[in-house]
């Protein structure tokens, strides 16, 4: 099997299996790597060739996206090895390659005790700060999901999430009812009509806030959209 026909056949079972999103996260390395090998066959390009291509590729892209790329060239060896019931070694699993692209060790998140979110709550004054803390802390939003809440999203205790991070076109997230009063109140307080953004900032201009201190725990109050 040449490498245009392995490539794409990957796709037939990406499109089948995975999320848009991921399928097109796939096809810049993809495209590349067709343009490079369309004609060999996928089962005769070594560790050094890969790992040339991927330097020349990524070299000067952040840590990050180098092992992005190499994680999804990694995949689509083992999906075709385990495909085509081959009987090799996954040339990306060499020891030069998954030492270029190593991924660091990670180091364990802190998240905030619910006594320390209360007192959180409790001693930020300004509405607009309040409702951001409280609507991470009680209903598990991400500040980016957070952002982007129209007034037209909210409809009485509920929350339309669009472009989540989970790549579902949208989610629902529910208020108790006290924080849902405390939005309705801003909202009218503030004027803000039907299709603007309830909190219009970005997240740098949150961080540099009224209380600086408290939005350097955005992402240790509920990471995994778990709600105190």
């Amino acid at each position: 099997m040449t490498t245009k026909e392995a490539i794409t056949l990957f796709g037939y079972h990406q499109r089948s299996n995975l999320k848009a999103r991921t399928v097109q996260s796939y096809h810049p390395i993809l495209q590349r790597f067709e343009f490079r090998f369309a004609d060999r066959s996928f089962d005769s390009i070594g560790s050094d060739e890969i790992y040339q291509f991927l330097e020349s590729l990524t070299q000067k892209h952040s840590k990050s996206t180098r092992r992005l790329r190499y994680a999804q060239l990694k995949a689509f060896w083992n999906f075709l090895i385990e495909k085509c019931n081959l009987n090799m070694r996954n040339p990306c699993s060499a020891p030069l390659l998954s030492k270029a692209f190593k991924t660091p060790k990670q180091v364990a998140r802190r998240i905030l005790d619910r006594e320390v979110v209360e007192e959180l709550i409790y001693k930020t004054k300004i509405l607009r700060d309040r409702l951001i803390v409280e609507l991470q802390a009680r209903c598990g939003l991400r500040i980016g999901e957070l952002l982007k809440i129209k007034v037209s999203d909210v409809l009485d205790r509920k929350l339309i999430l669009r472009g989540p991070k989970s790549g579902k076109e949208s989610e629902v997230a529910f208020m108790p009812e006290q924080i849902a009063r405390r939005m309705n109140d801003y909202i009218q307080q503030k004027n803000i009509s039907t299709e603007d953004r309830i909190f219009p900032i970005c997240y740098s201009t949150a961080a540099s806030g009224s209380d600086p201190a408290k939005f350097l725990f955005f992402k240790k109050i509920c990471p995994n959209r778990r709600p105190f």
